[in-house]
């Protein structure tokens, strides 16, 4: 087995000293390690750093397997154009959109950021972070926007206005540790201007949802339903305040109500519709299961305007895109037995994280994905929905989601944002601009949690951070 990420520090770490130099006493404890610990993925691992962490293929996947995977590399990556086009098997672009490709949103299969800013001030329009839309319905479910739609697309092809541009504020919010340090987080305030079509229903609804990486979604896919309910039945009988449920939606592919296990509020069931909603819904691509562009009545230049055909991505191509993001890899945990991120490791499980970032489990079988069936993985996600305070709220509820909910965002790959995608930027939206200011944002069901890192000290902080950054 590779020992590529792995530290010499179980063979010199037994003496006092040698803890001393790293911030440690003899006394303290640090997880236990095994070897192979560091395969975050199971076999589908690779030991792999730098900007294409996020970009091979499951590493055991046979040679004979990889050309769908590379075709849907292409299709995923390469940039659509509006129609009619010489490029037929890649026009079809819009009439509205956000991104040109897959790729544009998820950079190098990495996870987006968001705008950036001059001298304080937005310096262009966001990619990757995108903006649902929908007013109340019935019973608590949500109606699209009828000027607008379901997404704020702020970009069209020539002869289609934008839908509009979004307008982002943030402003910083000091706060202070246990032991007087202080941290400070960015409340971000986010209005939609220079709309085309009208305005806004009084009653519309709004919620910023960021790209996050591609990395092990068909090992997501493959977790058995029973072991996810399972993590909320474990946290309804342990009674200390934390009680995850489950999302179920309708899926597009399947054609039935499932688990929601993708998406910010585990609003999609399965990557097939995944992909194929988001070419729909961010490219303005169709495909056989969303054969429709969203045009909605008020948005005549949309209704009008030509198209790449009917669908635009026929199944054999959309299928190659599925099965690329269902088998992109997980990369190994970096520094697994070195005594920082064995006690950090610990200090997370202790501060009760793990009560919902569940840590491994051992996939089923995924039909037609070898690869993914039968791993032992740790994503670190219960894959369930939580109250995160009036904090995180979007006050939009998203399937059984409330305006208040969140599903547990799986941590593999936390640690390589900077190596990927040249920033360190968490949770739903972006607004967190490092690990320290995402964890001190938890409330509600994570409020207990996050007052224990609180209280740590700093060497027990930074211990935590450093477990955290070696996923």
């Amino acid at each position: 087995m590779q020992k590529k990420y792995l530290s010499l520090a179980a063979t010199l770490g037994g003496t006092a000293a040698i803890l001393g130099t790293l911030g440690f006493t003899a006394a303290q404890e640090v997880a236990p390690y095994q070897d192979g610990d560091e395969k975050l993925g199971g076999n589908t691992t690779v030991y792999e750093v730098g900007r294409n962490a996020f970009s091979l293929p499951a590493a055991n996947m046979a040679s004979d397997r990889q050309t769908q995977f590379f075709i849907g590399n292409s299709f995923f990556k390469k940039a659509w154009v509006e129609a009619p086009s010489s490029t037929t098997a890649r026009d079809g672009l819009g009439p509205h959109f956000i991104a040109r490709s897959c790729g544009a949103c998820h950079a190098l299969d990495g996870r987006g950021a968001t705008p950036n800013f001059e001298n304080g001030l937005q310096a262009e329009q966001p990619l990757a972070l995108l903006f649902r839309l929908s007013i109340p319905g019935k019973n608590g479910s949500t109606l699209p926007e009828p000027n607008y739609g379901g997404q704020f697309n702020n970009d069209a092809i020539p002869g289609v206005k934008p839908e509009g541009k979004v307008a982002i504020r943030y402003t910083e919010q000091v706060g202070r540790f246990a032991d007087g340090e202080s941290y400070s987080l960015r409340q971000p305030d986010y209005q939609l201007t220079e709309l085309g079509y009208g305005p806004l229903h009084p009653q519309v609804q709004i919620s910023p949802r960021i790209a996050p990486q591609m990395i092990g979604l068909g090992l997501l896919e493959a977790i058995s339903e029973k072991d996810i309910l399972a993590n909320a039945k474990a946290q309804a009988a342990a009674g200390q305040g934390i009680s995850g449920k489950p999302n179920y939606v309708h899926d597009a592919y399947a054609g039935k109500t499932m688990l929601g296990r993708f998406g910010w509020k585990a609003n999609v069931a399965t990557i097939a519709h995944q992909a194929a909603g988001a070419f729909n819904g961010d490219i303005g691509i169709t495909s056989p299961k969303f054969p429709k562009e969203e045009c909605m009545p008020s948005q005549r230049d949309c209704l009008k305007a030509p198209h790449g055909g009917q669908p635009e991505i026929n199944a054999s191509k959309m299928d190659a895109v599925i099965f690329y993001s269902r088998t992109l890899a997980v990369p190994a945990q970096r520094d697994a037995d070195t005594l920082e991120v064995r006690r950090g490791k610990l200090l997370f499980s202790q501060a009760q994280c793990t009560t919902c970032h569940t840590p491994s489990y051992t996939t089923g079988k995924l039909a037609g994905l070898p690869e993914m069936s039968g791993q032992k993985i740790s994503p670190y996600t219960d894959l369930l929905l939580h109250d995160m305070g009036p904090g995180l709220a979007d006050n939009r509820p998203d399937g059984l989601a409330d305006g208040r909910e969140w599903k547990t965002p799986p941590l593999w790959g936390i640690g390589q944002f900077m190596d990927v995608n040249g920033h360190t930027q968490y949770l739903h939206d972006g607004r967190a601009r490092n690990l320290t200011e995402a964890i001190m944002w938890h409330g509600g069901e994570a409020e207990a949690a996050k007052q224990r890192f609180a209280s740590f000290s700093k060497a027990d902080r930074d211990a935590v951070l450093r477990f955290l950054n070696s996923l």
